[in-house]
């Protein structure tokens, strides 16, 4: 096993600060009209010979077969899906509160039914059913209570359950699809248990569904306790997740059914937890698939075993540049070799304090799912951005809008690749 990169803690990269009084609209992009990205409608991508190519194929598109043929190059059916659920999250950031001088600071600035309209992401034909709200189970000292109260709020709105209602949607997608959508950090208190970066075991309850052979599965302690911590006027979000999907099950169960759950950054480790914790809990629940644009490692090598054990289907937008996704720990090689308690870790070459480290703390972690790279080097309108701009929604939603290929990576350039191909190409006969 091979040690591949190390960080211990999770730098302050994304665009999402800390609120101050200066309120930023965090998917704001570059004033430079070049730099925009142009959601990709249906009707551009699916013309009328394929336009029931995802209705018949949408298990394909939703990862039954891990993407296979459809990430390089990008077809193109895939990324207005993908597209699709970026404006999902981006909806979740459009409603939350980011003021922290506003008495509904940390909560959703719409009613439920009004997410989707007014984030002005467009129609979508799906019908939010439930707010969702994340707890922090961090133990502050007495004196941090005479704090800002910004700075001590523990539970904030994190993002909702959405369901495809519109008959026409459901036709083209060719079953009725559920989406949960979480954001990135926003709070105080989300912030430091990002930086919670040491592996824990998943809790008892998760444990005893999945069975005994989930011994070993760990995950980073922060998005843990903001997963399962609650209070006392506020159910986990773990406890909201499983009683919502509960009633889905109920109402939709007898018909062609998807659960995607998608986020960027902290909302991307969270829909990795949930979408496990869907899978562990419903024996009858349908294709979970998770979409995830610049997500944070998540767990250890066991864990992503058990993901895929479970048929959780993941695939997550990486962006090459964006240091969020390269954090927290260790990573090993990505092989189907299995870790147990008793095997030792692979650390030579590293110094001797670094491997003391990794047998003193579980810091070794295991990229899960499918992955989509991309890379704001490639792109002509990003390539100049600095690191933070790496991690915006914004930016990764620009490129996959715009990727091609791996040859090709991105669509502005392509005619140019694809010139200069054919060039060499006549010039070898």
């Amino acid at each position: 096993m091979r040690v591949a990169a190390i960080a211990v803690t999770i730098p302050k990269l994304t665009h999402y600060t800390i609120p101050s009084s200066t309120i930023i609209n965090p998917l704001k992009l570059n004033e430079n009209s070049e730099f925009s990205w142009t959601p990709l409608k249906h009707d551009s991508v699916l013309t009328h010979s394929n336009s029931g190519k995802l209705a018949k194929h949408w298990m394909e598109y939703q990862g039954i077969n891990n993407w296979e043929g459809l990430l390089d190059p990008l077809d193109d059916i895939l990324r207005s899906e993908i597209l699709k659920y970026g404006r999902f999250v981006e909806a979740a950031y459009q409603s939350f509160d980011f003021d922290p001088s506003s008495p509904t600071y940390a909560t959703s600035k719409f009613h439920k039914n009004s997410i989707l309209t007014r984030s002005c992401i467009g129609e979508t034909g799906y019908k939010p059913i439930k707010h969702l709200r994340a707890t922090c189970g961090i133990q502050l000292p007495g004196w941090v209570d005479r704090g800002p109260s910004w700075v001590l709020t523990r539970s904030s709105w994190i993002g909702y359950v959405a369901v495809c209602q519109d008959k026409e949607e459901i036709a083209r997608l060719g079953r009725r699809d559920v989406v949960i959508a979480f954001r990135g950090t926003a709070t105080c208190l989300e912030w430091l248990e990002n930086l919670r970066a040491t592996l824990t075991c998943l809790p008892d309850d998760v444990v005893n569904v999945v069975g005994p052979e989930n011994g070993g599965a760990m995950v980073e302690s922060g998005f843990l306790s903001l997963y399962t911590s609650g209070s006392d006027t506020c159910p986990s979000l773990q406890h909201m997740v499983r009683e919502e999907i509960g009633r889905v099950l109920q109402t939709y169960g007898d018909e062609p059914l998807s659960f995607t759950i998608t986020g960027h950054s902290l909302g991307a480790a969270l829909a990795t937890l949930a979408a496990y914790d869907i899978n562990s809990t419903f024996s009858d629940a349908p294709m979970v698939t998770v979409i995830s644009f610049g997500g944070p490692r998540v767990g250890n090598q066991n864990f992503r075993c058990q993901l895929e054990k479970s048929g959780t289907k993941i695939l997550r937008i990486v962006n090459s540049d964006d240091l969020i996704t390269k954090v927290p720990g260790f990573v090993i090689d990505n092989d189907d070799t299995e870790m147990t308690n008793n095997q030792a870790l692979n650390v030579v070459g590293l110094p001797r304090w670094v491997r003391k480290r990794v047998e003193d703390a579980p810091l070794v972690y295991a990229d899960v799912g499918q992955e989509l790279r991309l890379s704001s080097k490639e792109c002509p309108y990003l390539c100049k951005e600095g690191v933070v701009s790496c991690h915006e929604l914004s930016t990764y939603l620009h490129l996959v809008n715009g990727f091609v290929s791996s040859n090709c990576p991105f669509r502005a350039t392509a005619m140019r690749v694809l010139y200069k191909h054919h060039r060499q190409k006549l010039g070898s006969y």
